[in-house]
């Protein structure tokens, strides 16, 4: 069984910067891939950025240039750096873990940037 938990997120200041963490437990071994995406009030989900096993990376045009993806692998951890965050960026952030072709959603983590 997998379980995946996010942590980070919270409330910045326009230009600020804020880490997210997303940690799967369990039967961990085979991952895929981690995508993050973000469900802003009254938006459509969008996706942030993903990183697959054999190291590719992939962001969307809104966080390109300002978000940066990594792995802990060791720690069974991805992390989301966001940096140069505007007020846009509001949001519930979510991971998705994708472990041997299933996969494995985070509970979700508000992001709110003030301006």
């Amino acid at each position: 069984q997998v379980q995946v938990v996010q942590s980070g997120g919270g409330l910045v200041q326009a230009g600020g910067s804020l880490r997210l963490s997303c940690t799967a437990s369990g039967s961990t071994f085979s991952f895929d891939a981690c995508r993050w995406y973000r469900e802003a009030q009254g938006k459509e989900r969008e996706f942030v950025a993903v990183i697959v096993h054999d190291g590719t990376i992939n962001y969307g045009d809104s966080t390109k240039g300002r978000f940066t993806i990594s792995r802990e692998s060791a720690e069974n951890t991805v992390y989301l750096e966001m940096n140069s965050l505007q007020p846009e960026d509001t949001a519930v952030y979510y991971c998705v873990q994708n472990i041997r072709s299933r996969d494995y959603w985070g509970q979700g983590t508000q992001v709110t940037v003030s301006s």
